[in-house]
């Protein structure tokens, strides 16, 4: 053969060995950045990626125990003898607090009068009064007035000037006290307005309006009911219908 034809077909033969490895060099796809940056992050987004990432608790709990790591090397620098310095105050401490817990006791709290309230037995007025002074006693005006409310009410129902019901409102108790005490009525209607608001109106109760029911109490028993009169007014409308 020729040798121009052995250069041609060497010429040849050069250019297609070389066609495939110029074109296995060039990249297979071309994607910009930000967008293969939004499908990276979708894709470790998905869930078979954090099947073994430690729970919100154990990531609190682990910043927690470095927290308290650091805490105690800082302390430990700071503390004379280092750690051992440290863990020696701490175990005193601890003696010392565990000394007062054996020598004083358990904390116990103070008893309150809240507790025997709304029991289901039957109180006289007296118990009503006692259960309201110890309320007063401790600053707690909203229950002192209700029990004294209800030591006014069982009061008049202990002198027969009220029947015994125990339904009754504070408003329909002021109402048939006021027929047998009309000197009083005025005050009887604001004591019972004073008990809806604490009782049913959400307001508080003040120290004065306390001892002004309180005062109420002590006058209602010293007065006298007026029974008397009443009894002058129905007999004639009594007789007359049974003459009619």
């Amino acid at each position: 053969m020729p040798r121009a034809g052995i250069r041609t077909l060497l010429s040849a033969g050069d250019t297609s060995l070389l066609s495939p490895a110029r074109s296995a060099d060039e990249p297979p796809l071309t994607i910009p950045r930000d967008p293969a940056r939004e499908a990276a992050r979708r894709e470790l987004s998905k869930r078979m990626y954090h099947e073994d990432d430690p729970s919100l608790f154990q990531r609190a709990l682990d910043a927690f125990w470095d927290w308290l790591g650091k805490l105690f090397n800082a302390a430990s620098t700071a503390t004379p003898g280092g750690a051992l310095g440290l863990i020696v105050i701490i175990l005193a401490v601890i003696a010392v607090l565990a000394a007062l817990w054996w020598r004083l006791g358990t904390p116990r709290r103070q008893p309150t009068s809240s507790a025997a309230l709304f029991d289901d037995r039957p109180r006289s007025a007296a118990d009503h009064r006692a259960t309201a002074e110890a309320h007063a006693a401790q600053g707690h005006w909203n229950q002192a007035l209700q029990e004294r409310m209800r030591a006014l009410v069982r009061a008049l129902e202990e002198r027969a000037l009220l029947d015994v019901r125990p339904g009754r409102t504070a408003d329909e108790a002021a109402a048939e006290a006021g027929r047998a005490l009309p000197a009083h009525t005025d005050r009887l209607r604001t004591a019972a307005r004073d008990f809806d608001d604490v009782t049913y109106g959400g307001r508080s109760a003040t120290e004065q309006s306390y001892h002004r029911l309180a005062e109420l109490d002590r006058d209602l028993e010293r007065t006298k009911p007026q029974l008397a009169a009443s009894s002058a007014h129905t007999a004639p409308n009594t007789r007359q219908g049974a003459a009619e």
